[in-house]
């Protein structure tokens, strides 16, 4: 992997564990997402604009992606207003390429192989690291998520291939910048409209333009591999700037995950 897709891959894992900490920090996190949403959209609409292609057959994969990604910020926000960067974060991300496979085998028909099997598998030890041997609805939420980002990780593998990126990434993100905030209540969406929350939509679409720039120098399992390291940041930030207790089992298993990861993403 060339230095330039590494540092790329890395900047994005630390923006996306950033935005996270400062989502998680807020003292509204729906209205605060609901903000990030609005920001993100308006980041990325230029980028659309300037390169937009999407065909007809795109829009059987933007609409259902659309729902998830409303339902991913949602539970998102739920999650964060109650539980801890350090659980929700790993459990949520580790088991969302967990999720992806699963679909893939189950709607799809895909035969895993034996380094996909071997990275569920470690995957799975290291959020049971995480979320701990007694569990919490931390982690049930985390897993929550993990099952809605999986979902649209297999819909929009194949969506992207009828539509630009940029055109693709703001199409399914509008619903959510249109759709949420008046559901969250738009009274307590201005309340939010603060530089802060605003720069988690700016370092969300930041991360998400690192990655494709990282896509462009390496292969997608070794851009994604490395861009999962973002589990093992947002637990140390936790722990720095959220006092978290995050003890050596979190820490190992947030390791751990990183290694099932790129089981998966190498196999």
């Amino acid at each position: 992997m060339a230095l330039s897709a590494l540092a790329l891959a890395l900047g994005a894992a630390t923006l996306h564990a950033v935005w996270n900490l400062l989502l998680r920090r807020s003292s509204d996190t729906e209205a605060a997402t609901a903000v990030s949403a609005i920001a993100f959209v308006l980041v990325l609409a230029p980028f659309a604009a300037a390169s937009w292609d999407v065909d007809g057959e795109a829009w059987k994969y933007i609409l259902p992606s659309g729902a998830l990604e409303l339902l991913y910020l949602a539970l998102l926000a739920a999650a964060y207003r109650r539980f801890e960067l350090s659980l929700v974060y790993p459990v949520a991300r580790g088991l969302a390429p967990v999720a992806a496979l699963v679909y893939a085998v189950a709607v799809v028909g895909t035969d895993p192989s034996a380094g996909e099997v071997g990275g569920v598998v470690v995957v799975a030890g290291g959020v049971l690291l995480v979320r701990g041997l007694r569990g919490s609805r931390g982690a049930a939420l985390g897993l929550a998520i993990a099952a809605v980002i999986g979902g649209y990780t297999v819909i929009d593998r194949y969506g992207i291939q009828h539509a630009n990126a940029f055109s693709y990434a703001f199409l399914i993100l509008l619903p959510a910048a249109v759709i949420y905030p008046p559901f969250v209540g738009l009274h307590r969406v201005r309340s939010s409209a603060m530089p802060v929350n605003v720069l988690v939509g700016v370092l969300s679409a930041a991360a998400y333009l690192l990655v494709l720039l990282a896509l462009r120098r390496a292969s997608a399992p070794a851009v994604a591999a490395v861009r999962e390291t973002g589990v093992v940041i947002a637990a140390v930030l936790g722990a720095v700037f959220l006092h978290e207790r995050v003890g050596v089992a979190r820490y190992a298993g947030a390791l751990v995950v990183v290694v099932g990861i790129a089981l998966l993403a190498l196999a």
